[in-house]
């Protein structure tokens, strides 16, 4: 593993820790050049289905740009970090479950939206104005009327 202050690539493991649903590994490390600590994560390499875009354009699936994108949702917001992790796992975990070979963009942004709903309402309303590009005020009101509705009943 190359050293992400150096590039070294001699480092040493400290310590390995399994996740609690068991699909990865932690793994703390030491590079033996410089002694910086740093922290990788080890997954089982798995097919995942191409995102065909709104527009038809079709690209390879990105768990860094899912993590990204709820990561901006859920700033300065009480979500940690290994719940962002969780949702992305049972992300990938429900679309190579569902689908085959192609995944629409609107089912992988409508899953990642129940999910937040569930972890975080203003991170999901975040998301939301994003996604479903909201044009004014008043479609963010809509949508938190909704969610008021939702939560009341």
């Amino acid at each position: 593993m190359r050293c992400p202050r150096c590039s070294g690539l001699e480092d040493k493991v400290l310590q390995s820790r399994i996740s609690q649903d068991g699909t990865s590994i932690r793994r703390r490390r030491e590079c033996e050049t410089c002694h910086y600590r740093y922290t990788t994560y080890e997954h089982i390499e798995e097919f995942i289905p191409v995102v065909v875009k709104k527009d038809g354009k079709r690209e390879p699936f990105d768990p860094g740009k899912v993590v990204s994108g709820i990561r901006k949702a859920c700033e300065k917001r009480p979500v940690s970090m290994e719940a962002i992790e969780t949702l992305k796992d049972a992300l990938i975990q429900d679309i190579q479950s569902k689908w085959d070979r192609e995944v629409p963009s609107s089912y992988i942004g409508e899953r990642i939206m129940d999910a937040l709903n569930k972890l975080d309402p203003v991170a999901y309303v975040r998301f939301a104005s994003v996604y479903r590009e909201f044009a004014d005020v008043n479609e963010f009101m809509d949508e938190i009327k909704g969610l008021r509705r939702v939560r009341n009943k």
